[in-house]
């Protein structure tokens, strides 16, 4: 079971366990191009993820938060000076500890795959998908599910 996600085609493919994959639309970040590098840059991330959280009570329908940012993430952000080395090993000990991340840092967080595509066709940096196609996947989706990001 995976997700991939294709920013510039607006489409979030789910594969389940036999490989078979079904297709739906998304919205993606204000700011479409390029990659996440702080919080409120209304950027959606790139690279490899993992469902960290399921939420059945979010304010977007349902949601699955990703552990953005990962372990890459925090390296490039350290190197470039985002982030400090305290912050740094914040995110580096939420990984190892329970496979989420520090969503408290200037790189941001709480980054989900969520409903609500039929109210606004972007996201503040999140996947947005219809309600009813939200539904479909959440049920299917366990934590550890693999989701990879595409520019």
């Amino acid at each position: 079971m995976l997700i991939e996600v294709y920013k510039s085609k607006k489409e979030l493919i789910f594969f389940d366990e036999a490989g078979e994959k079904q297709v739906y639309k998304i919205g993606i970040g204000k700011n479409e191009v390029g990659q996440k590098k702080l919080r409120n840059d209304m950027k959606t991330p790139e690279g490899v993820y993992r469902v960290c959280v399921k939420n059945d009570k979010s304010k977007f329908h349902l949601s699955l938060g990703i552990n953005y940012p990962n372990l890459k993430d925090a390296e490039y952000a350290l190197q470039d000076k985002r982030i400090t080395q305290e912050q740094f090993i914040s995110i580096q000990k939420s990984i190892k500890e329970h496979g989420g991340s520090d969503w408290s840092t200037p790189i941001g967080g709480e980054i989900y795959i969520h409903g609500g595509l039929e109210d606004k066709p972007w996201s503040e940096g999140c996947v947005r998908m219809f309600n009813k196609d939200i539904e479909d996947v959440y049920s299917k989706i366990k934590i550890g599910t693999q989701v990879t990001i595409f520019s």
